[in-house]
């Protein structure tokens, strides 16, 4: 099973085990991580999962939708590691993935 680390608000490092072919806001939410809020439940109308992606993974995913690009446009917290956890799919290419749980807006 893939592993994800996450990074809390607070710094905590977590690593979780994560099912192939959730998303990466499924995999924080099932791991009992309640920082990530998922208002609209992962269908990329609202900002609350946003999470920073690590560089060394950042080309592994897929490109960023216009719809994500402008959700993330609300966040003063966006980068260029930023992304939606809904949308990024997770399996065994994202193993050893690191993500850091973005600032609330």
């Amino acid at each position: 099973m893939p592993k994800l680390i996450v990074v809390t608000r607070e710094g905590e490092e977590r690593e979780i085990d994560g099912d192939a072919g959730l998303s990466v806001m499924e995999v924080i939410r099932d791991a009992g991580i309640d920082e990530i809020l998922a208002l609209c439940g992962g269908c990329c109308s609202c900002a609350t999962c946003h999470i920073h992606i690590d560089p060394a993974f950042v080309d592994k995913l897929p490109p960023i939708s216009e719809d994500e690009n402008d959700l993330l446009d609300s966040s003063a917290d966006r980068d260029e590691t930023s992304r939606l956890s809904c949308q990024v799919e997770f399996g065994d290419a994202l193993d050893g993935m690191k993500v850091r749980i973005a600032a609330e807006d």
